[in-house]
C-alpha cells in the first residue's frame, strides 16, 4: 500500500467519522478512532488557582479547571503551570504548560501567549474575553502519539472551554 493510499484511506476514515456523528470521548470508541482526526470539546470550572494580584516576571502560578463532557458529565481536570516573562499595564506575555487529566488518558501541551487582563489584578467580574492556543506534545493510553492543538477560550474568570483538535501524527 502506497503512503497516497494509505493517506486517502485515513481521509476517508475521518470522513465517515465526521459524517456518521460518532461523538469520541472516554472508552472504547477514543481506541477505535485513534488514527483519524477528531474534536474533541469540553468546559471547565476553575476549582484552584494562586494567581498572585500582581503579576511579576519571573513569578510562576497556577490555575486548575474540573472538566465535562457535552452532557455535564466530569470527564477530568485541566492543570496549567504559566510563567510571565513579560509584564505590563494590558496584560502579560506567559510561557505555559497544560496537563489535560482525562478518563481514558492524558494529554500534554505547551504556550505561549498574550494575556490580556491587566497585570495588577485579576478582576472577578467584567474580565475581557480572551482564546488562546496550545500545540499539544504527547499523551499517554488513548493518546499516546498525540498530536494537534488544545484551544482554550476564557468567556469569563472562572469558566474555560475547550476545543481538542486531534491529528494523525503519522500523516
Amino acid at each position: 500500500m502506497t503512503d497516497m493510499d494509505r493517506r486517502s484511506i485515513l481521509q476517508l476514515t475521518s470522513a465517515a467519522t465526521i459524517v456518521g456523528g460518532l461523538v469520541v470521548g472516554a472508552g472504547g470508541a477514543a481506541h477505535a478512532a485513534r488514527r483519524a482526526d477528531r474534536q474533541i470539546i469540553l468546559k471547565g470550572k476553575r476549582t484552584g488557582a494562586n494567581i498572585p494580584d500582581v503579576l511579576t516576571i519571573g513569578v510562576p502560578y497556577f490555575v486548575r479547571y474540573e472538566l465535562s463532557d457535552a452532557e455535564g458529565r466530569s470527564v477530568g481536570t485541566e492543570n496549567a503551570h504559566c510563567l510571565p516573562v513579560t509584564v505590563g499595564p494590558d496584560g502579560s506575555y506567559v510561557m505555559a504548560t497544560l496537563v489535560l487529566s482525562l478518563d481514558d488518558g492524558m494529554i500534554t501541551a505547551a504556550t505561549a501567549f498574550q494575556r490580556p487582563l491587566p497585570a495588577v489584578t485579576e478582576l472577578p467580574t467584567g474580565s475581557r474575553r480572551w482564546t488562546h492556543e496550545f500545540a499539544i506534545t504527547g499523551g499517554t493510553r488513548s493518546y499516546v502519539g498525540a498530536a494537534g492543538s488544545v484551544t482554550i477560550e476564557h468567556p469569563t474568570r472562572d469558566e474555560d472551554a475547550l476545543t481538542i483538535n486531534l491529528t494523525d501524527a503519522a500523516q
